[in-house]
């Protein structure tokens, strides 16, 4: 019985480490032009196409630069030139469609056309900047923030 246990909980255990870091990624970055970066966990990273994404991830985008975005919802985001947009709130359940999404554009420029979150549930995509919170019900939209 004892053996029985320690393989299924080892088992069990080598499942959920698998999958763990799966589960965090949220999105991938599908286009980049010029210097994008990823801050994640204090850290900054360069960002290249193919780079998955995490929940509290920060992007920054340079003078000249540009970064598309699709999110496991299917959410598509497309940041403009001296940008920086933090990701602060992402959960999705993909059986049933629900989650929210939760961006904070500090500057710069996001152009988004919503995804399954937005469709399922209208309340439950917001996108914040220093002056406003606009829900998203749905569509497309273009939000520019300036310093």
């Amino acid at each position: 019985m004892r053996f029985v246990f320690a393989t299924i909980f080892g088992g069990l255990a080598l499942v959920l480490a698998a999958a763990g870091p799966a589960l965090a990624d949220i999105g991938q970055i599908k286009t980049l032009q010029g210097k994008v970066s990823i801050v994640r966990a204090g850290e900054t990273l360069a960002a290249k196409v193919g780079d998955t994404l995490e929940q509290a991830d920060t992007l920054k985008t340079g003078a000249d630069s540009t970064v598309g975005i699709t999110f496991i919802d299917s959410t598509r985001f497309s940041a403009g030139p001296n940008s920086t947009i933090a990701l602060s709130r992402f959960r999705f359940n993909p059986t049933t469609e629900e989650g929210e999404f939760v961006t904070d554009v500090k500057k710069g420029t996001l152009a988004i056309i919503s995804g399954r979150i937005a469709k399922g549930s209208p309340d439950a995509m917001s996108v914040k900047t220093p002056a406003s919170i606009l829900g998203v019900r749905g569509t497309r939209f273009l939000v520019k923030v300036e310093e």
